[in-house]
């Protein structure tokens, strides 16, 4: 008989979880708020807030974290990350920062001025907050299908290269570059294929625009080419991420996802004048370039990840779990953003809770019911995340209202996995008695889902 799929590593080390009441529950998410980033992480059973820096590190990552170089300037720490850069992703110049969104600060402190048009395939949160500080404007030309959260597409994260040259035609003059976002988060955690990327090249260089890639998780990105997309079956993983950086010309990177890091980021660049401009900001806001904010130790584990990160065998691993949730799902008809995505699934909340006013977040309302159900903490990738017009100030609601449910790498088995899909199950079957949302109370002027207060909209 055919063997089953088995993980590629075993455990070696446990952390102990907490299991707690759903009065407890209740009472927690009361005293934040409503604000699931607002929760002690020991009110969470199973936390899907995110997989930014909260996997498992690797024996082999442990082990170079114990040789890190502390040195303030020069440390070979910075040397060993340089090269490994240089070898996985083809970039002559970097610049290591404290993590994803530093680096994003960095480099749009170099590129980016008021009244600049950035296009790009749906800009995650700290992306667009960063570009919005500066007073630009990000312009979204992700494919119209990645609204069909139920259309099955290869790479729903892709660019519509017509928009995209739409938009160069009209604004080419306030284009200082074109931004591809690997995987595409905000659309589902979906990828975006080589021949879009060669597609986005050629535009960019019809108007002499650079192309800039957000990095986050370019391995899961690389991973679904090798599986998906024709003339790439037997390519490694490495080459065909050596390909993909080749149409770049620069890239930032939190660490934190796809090296397997709990803290640590970079820019990669193959201009000098880039690198020069940009090592002021970074000696400015993060630290002097040979360490940007980051300890030795982390750039040697983080040097470590970026090469374990691009092996299949974890890749499948990873991704192979992520798919398992989305099967699970199927089984209970639960909707959620199809195909399954690199990194983790995004619920369909607009599916889910149709009697929920859209002014009532219910991708929010989502994410508390889930989290009085079982303990199980996600994230909103809907309305509140998307923040407020910066003219306007009237809320944005965006075509995609998702419960983002990120799964950490390495960290937990298909055990919890199950628990996840059996509550949102409960929460789904009793879906129909779910009508009040939540109101805002108190907001930040940007960037507000992660620290915004709410309360029960019909309190």
């Amino acid at each position: 008989m055919e063997l089953p799929f088995a993980e590629s590593f075993r455990i070696k080390m446990v952390e102990p979880l907490h299991r707690s009441t759903r009065d407890k529950r209740e009472q927690w998410i009361k005293d934040a708020h409503y604000n699931l980033f607002n929760l002690r992480s020991e009110q969470v059973f199973i936390d899907l807030l995110t997989d930014s820096g909260t996997g498992a590190m690797s024996n082999r990552q442990w082990a170079a974290m114990m040789m890190g170089d502390e040195s303030y300037a020069g440390a070979s720490s910075y040397y060993n990350l340089k090269a490994i850069i240089k070898l996985i992703l083809g970039f002559d110049y970097f610049l290591p920062t404290h993590q994803g969104r530093a680096a994003e600060n960095v480099l749009f402190s170099v590129l980016i001025k008021e009244g600049d048009i950035i296009p790009g395939n749906s800009h995650f949160d700290t992306t667009k907050g960063h570009i919005e500080f500066r007073k630009a404007i990000a312009v979204d030309c992700t494919i119209d299908e990645a609204a069909d959260t139920q259309k099955e597409l290869p790479f729903k994260g892709n660019m519509c290269l017509n928009k995209l040259g739409k938009t160069l035609a009209e604004h080419h003059k306030k284009i200082p570059f074109v931004l591809v976002t690997l995987t595409n988060n905000t659309a589902g955690g979906q990828p975006v294929s080589l021949e879009c990327i060669r597609g986005i090249r050629a535009l960019a260089d019809e108007y002499k625009k650079p192309v800039i890639f957000d990095s986050a998780r370019f391995a899961e990105n690389a991973y679904f080419i090798k599986i998906r997309e024709h003339g790439y079956q037997h390519k490694t993983i490495k080459e065909i991420v050596k390909e993909m950086f080749s149409y770049a010309d620069g890239m930032t990177m939190s660490s934190k996802k796809d090296a397997i890091v709990n803290i640590g980021g970079f820019i990669a660049m193959r201009h000098k004048d880039w690198f020069d401009r940009a090592s002021v900001f970074n000696i400015l806001f993060e630290g002097f370039v040979t360490y940007g904010g980051m300890s030795g130790r982390d750039m040697n584990a983080l040097a470590v990840g970026l090469d374990e990160g691009t092996e299949f065998d974890y890749l499948e691993t990873r991704i192979k779990q992520v798919a398992y949730l989305g099967e699970q799902l199927d089984k209970y008809g639960v909707p959620y953003q199809r195909p399954a995505g690199g990194h983790a699934i995004f619920v369909d909340a607009k599916k889910i809770l149709s009697k929920v006013p859209r002014e009532e977040f219910l991708a929010q309302t989502l994410g508390i019911e889930l989290y009085l159900e079982a303990g199980i903490r996600g994230v909103e990738v809907g309305a509140i995340l998307a923040d407020r017009n910066p003219v306007t100030q009237e809320n944005r609601y965006p075509e995609l209202e998702f419960l983002r449910l990120a799964i950490p790498r390495r960290s937990y088995t298909n055990n919890h996995i199950d628990v996840v899909a059996a509550a949102l199950k409960n929460v789904y079957d009793r879906r129909n008695s779910i009508t009040n949302g939540y109101k805002i109370v108190k907001e930040a002027p940007i960037m507000r889902h992660f620290t915004v207060e709410l309360a029960p909209a019909s309190g």
